[in-house]
Parts: structure tokens; sequence; C-alpha cells
């Protein structure tokens, strides 16, 4: 015999007793299965809560935990971090000119390319309406230059297809080196300071 029954002497096993064990057995089992489920919902639950609604990217409220767990980290052991907030230039001009769905379409589709140029350690979050985030750790600052760089004409040179015309796309990128007396908060918004700052750069260059 096996199991919890295995320490009880067989003589003082009635009928009646042994049923009851083996029920109690049974409904452990149950309670065990019924709980590992509903770990499994919390799980699924707490994905679903840090998930973009329309891209398959984490949401701000993921990022910025993301961001404030890198702050920690670069506190305690002086690791390097960037930030780099990205804003998709004209959505409204798309929504306006070619309809809501093609402004959705166009926020996927940059998240794609955004997913897809980074390495698989980086985070890329849409944080807002047009608003992504990208969080860069152990990269120097000529690299991440470099990156934002590259991104910039990734998705420039990507047009995507609609009403059977190609839409040309542009990002504007800014970026925040981690700063020790930084929280989440303070290390975006100074990406998205540097973003809007250099957007200004560009225009009045022209």
């Amino acid at each position: 015999m096996e199991g919890p029954l295995a320490a009880i002497p067989a003589e003082e096993l009635t009928p009646r007793v042994r049923e009851l064990l083996l029920q109690q057995i049974d409904e452990n089992q149950l309670l065990s299965a019924a709980l590992g489920e509903m770990r499994d919902r919390i799980e699924e639950l707490e994905r679903l809560v840090d998930t973009d609604t329309l891209t398959p990217l984490p949401n701000r409220r993921r990022f910025v935990r993301e961001v404030e767990r890198c702050v920690q980290h670069g506190r305690r052991y002086g690791t390097t971090a960037w930030v780099m907030f990205v804003d998709l230039d004209g959505l409204k001009t798309i929504n306006d000119s070619h309809g809501h769905l093609a402004g959705d379409a166009a926020l996927i589709h940059v998240a794609s390319i955004l997913q897809s140029h980074v390495r698989t350690t980086d985070v890329v979050a849409r944080i807002g309406g047009d608003e992504f985030g990208l969080l860069l750790e152990n990269i120097g600052s000529v690299a991440v230059q470099e990156k934002a760089a590259s991104l910039i004409e990734s998705v420039a040179g990507a047009p995507m297809m609609v009403g059977g015309q190609r839409l040309r796309i542009g990002i504007s990128i800014g970026l925040a080196e981690l700063n020790l007396d930084d929280d989440a908060e303070s290390l975006v918004a100074r990406a998205d300071e540097a973003m809007y700052e250099r957007r200004a750069q560009l225009r009045s260059a022209r």
C-alpha cells in the first residue's frame, strides 16, 4: 500500500475509514488541479493587463515596470541603459486621409519593424497612441545612435500598402541615457523631450 494510507496499520482501517480517507485524497487531488488552473488563469490575466490591445507589444504599464527594474539595477551595479522614445510621424494625417483602420495598420506595421530590428534582450512597447518606447541595456552612446538611425531608415524603407497605394511612414526618435538620479517616469520623459527637440531641429533645417 502506498501514499497516506501506508502509515496506518491495516487492522485500524475499517471499510468506512478507508472510504473516507480515499475520498479525502480524491478531493485533495481535485483541489490541487483547480489551484493549478487558477494560477494559469491569473498568469494569463496578468499577461493581458501588460499587453497593448492593438499590437502584440507590451503596454506602458509593463514598459515603465521594466524601466524601473533597469534603473534599480543601474544604481546597484553601475550598468548602462538607454530609452528610445519613438513617435510615428503623421498618424492623424493617415487617419484623416485613409481611415482609422489604416492608422491601426500603420501602428502594427511600425511595431513589427521595431520588434524585428532590436536584440532579443531589448524591450519594445507601445506607450501611447502613436508612441513607442524601447529600453536598451548595456549599449554605448555610439551604438545607440546608430541603432536609432537604423530604425528610422528601416521604417522609411518599408512602405505599407493602403487601398492599392504605397504609403510611406516615418518615425522620430529621442534618446535618453540612464542617470543615477532617474526614476522610470523621468527617464521616459527625457527621451520624450529629446524626440521633440530632434523633430524641431529637423524642421528648422529644412
